[in-house]
């Protein structure tokens, strides 16, 4: 039954905001409610400073969390008003969301709203069970929805992007710099913090899939992390690349909506998704992407769809936290 009240509906917005997928699981949002209107802020206190000096990636993050916000208040039974980029004096402000007119939610919103909580990210190889071609195409049109681009890379060019990943995880695991602010969102077991990335949710040793994608240290020096694959968990899956046709933080907004879209939706498909991050940080490498494989789209992310049956563990902060 749909929430009939603007106020609930701010509050199962809020709820469903912090389940929002972000980089190293950063969760660099805050959140400001007057009345029923929402200012979703990017929080610079936990940008990575050194992987994402300009804050693409941030702001990819916190796109994620507003088309949350949309999909909650949709799905309470209210037209979701959007402003994105309000007011230019205040740069942290990213997005005024507030319930406008009641509305039905349609079947779409009722099964992307259920997979918010349950949508997890994975670090590993994926079962050998086939992505149906029918899905990557549905998933393909569903970034369009959102104005962005997801393409499907072919083998070849998956062969490339696992070259350029495994290049670019040898190079920041060696500026000791890039490596600890990686290594500074690593959760050990039984850790009572309630961000990053814990220690059930990242492999100890690298996993084996062919062609090999490098996974981020998570485990650096310590024997933290969970076994590298589960039985039969091998391949790689289905390599996509979601872009944009600009790159201003406007488009940075624009992906990070885009990209809990298509989550959302391949979760209710049983589908999920290991991102890898480490070539988009690297403006060279970046460049190449685009001109090279992306057809002079901006790459915004590049990620591996499939299906396993690793339950991986997640944590996140109450919404208590995230209100200023």
């Amino acid at each position: 039954m749909s929430i009939r009240t603007a106020s609930d509906a701010v509050q199962a917005a809020l709820e469903a905001a912090r389940w929002a997928p972000s980089v190293h699981n950063t969760q660099p949002w805050s959140f400001a409610v007057s009345g029923d209107e929402i200012g979703l802020r990017a929080d610079t206190e936990r940008r990575l400073r050194v992987g994402d000096p300009a804050g693409r990636e941030l702001l990819i993050s916190c796109g994620a969390a507003l088309f949350n916000l949309r999909t909650a208040i949709r799905r309470a039974g209210f037209e979701p008003v959007v402003r994105v980029l309000p007011d230019p004096d205040r740069p942290s402000l990213l997005a005024l969301v507030r319930p406008g007119g009641e509305t039905e939610p349609d079947e779409q919103t009722r099964v992307l709203a259920g997979e918010i909580e349950r949508r997890r990210t994975h670090r590993s190889g994926f079962t050998t069970l086939p992505v149906p071609d029918r899905l990557v195409q549905a998933l393909v049109r569903t970034a369009e929805e959102e104005g962005a681009g997801l393409l499907a890379l072919a083998p070849p060019a998956v062969v490339a992007v696992a070259a350029l990943t495994e290049a670019a995880q040898i190079a920041q695991s060696e500026d000791r710099g890039r490596h600890l602010e990686v290594v500074r969102w690593a959760r050990p077991p039984g850790s009572s913090r309630r961000d990053g990335v814990p220690a059930g949710a990242y492999p100890h040793d690298e996993p084996r899939t062919e062609p090999a994608f490098a996974q981020r240290d998570y485990a650096w020096r310590h024997e933290w992390g969970s076994p590298a694959d589960q039985a039969g968990s091998t391949s790689p899956g289905v390599v996509m690349v979601l872009t944009t046709a600009a790159d201003t933080r406007e488009d940075w907004l624009k992906a990070g909506q885009a990209l809990q879209r298509v989550l959302l939706r391949a979760s209710a498909y049983g589908v999920s998704a290991a991102f890898h991050t480490q070539v988009l940080e690297m403006e060279h490498l970046r460049a190449f992407l685009r001109e090279e494989l992306c057809d002079g789209a901006y790459p915004q992310m590049i990620m591996r769809l499939g299906i396993t049956f690793d339950d991986a563990e997640t944590v996140r902060r109450p919404v208590s936290d995230l209100l200023r």
